[in-house]
């Protein structure tokens, strides 16, 4: 193990051992689970150490985008928050550096204190779903959506299954498909992400993550990755379709909370990243709450 200030870029080996921590934890924020950190690490550069009893979490994407996430471990965590900062400024000079996405237990922990400035990043706070609401979609607020599922299931020869390793380069197609479709190359965004999806499916059985696919006429049309965050949270990382078909979002969507979440109470769907079109598609499906996060700094001297 890395210990502090060595760190090591992470690999699909470390999943055991940084998934402890996680769960250790019980984050209620997406950023923290050995998925999400493995799968974006070539977008933000990720590394990880060890300082003591905590792990963290340093992604350096170059110059001054380097930042570090909220540091994991036991209470409390101002020495280990001021000294990330501190490290991020003196040895790899940054000179304004942050932690970024930061979950309320740790702003918690820091307030009163004069050494930190705390804003919130309304582009990161997570969507939380009741799970009953997703599956059932009742209700008058859920009409159009209830109408989308049921045009689906009377338009098509469907069915829903478990995602398999032998069916991960079709769901590999429906990724591409939707890639070309909203022109992934022209966009450094969308092309990392599309680089995510691909390395969750190459990497499906050694993530131990959760797959849930739609099939029409015995193809793979739709799929959507997703695992446990915490005790009564699942977090949905990836949701892929078919962009000729509009109705499979939330036919995927539905039967994906149905047949592998039926008996988890909440469903965190992530963030919007500031985009209007995914915030307003993140709010169609009225979300129970917000997951707040924050960036903290050090005052400028």
């Amino acid at each position: 193990m890395p210990q502090f200030p060595e760190f090591k870029l992470i690999e699909v080996a470390d999943r055991d051992l940084l998934h402890s921590f996680f769960h250790a934890y019980q984050p209620e924020t997406s950023e923290l689970t050995f998925t999400n950190i493995f799968i974006w690490r070539e977008h933000y550069q990720i590394h990880w150490s060890i300082f003591k009893d905590w792990l963290i979490i340093a992604c350096h994407s170059g110059g001054e985008k380097c930042f570090a996430l909220p540091p994991i471990g036991p209470l409390p965590r101002m020495e280990v928050t001021r000294n990330i900062l501190q490290w991020l400024k003196e040895e790899r000079g940054i000179k304004d550096p942050s932690i970024e996405r930061a979950d309320s237990r740790l702003v918690n922990e820091l307030a009163g204190s004069s050494e930190f400035i705390i804003t919130p990043t309304r582009e990161h706070f997570d969507y939380v779903y009741q799970t009953e609401n997703l599956i059932k979609l009742s209700g008058n607020r859920y009409h159009a959506k209830k109408n989308h599922l049921n045009k689906f299931r009377k338009t098509y020869r469907w069915s829903y299954e478990p995602m398999s390793a032998e069916k991960i380069k079709e769901c590999m197609q429906v990724a591409e498909l939707w890639c070309r479709a909203r022109r992934c190359h022209e966009d450094m965004d969308l092309s990392d992400e599309a680089n995510a999806v691909r390395e969750i499916l190459e990497n499906f059985s050694a993530l131990k993550v959760q797959g849930g696919m739609i099939l029409i006429e015995d193809k793979v049309r739709a799929f959507a990755i997703g695992e446990m965050l915490n005790q009564d949270t699942a977090v949905i990382h990836i949701e892929k379709a078919d962009p000729e078909i509009p109705q499979l979002f939330v036919a995927i969507n539905q039967q994906f909370c149905e047949n592998q979440w039926s008996k988890v109470p909440w469903v965190n769907r992530e963030q919007d990243l500031g985009d209007e079109g995914l915030r307003q598609a993140k709010m169609s499906y009225h979300p129970s709450r917000l997951i707040q996060k924050f960036r903290i700094k050090l005052p400028i001297t």
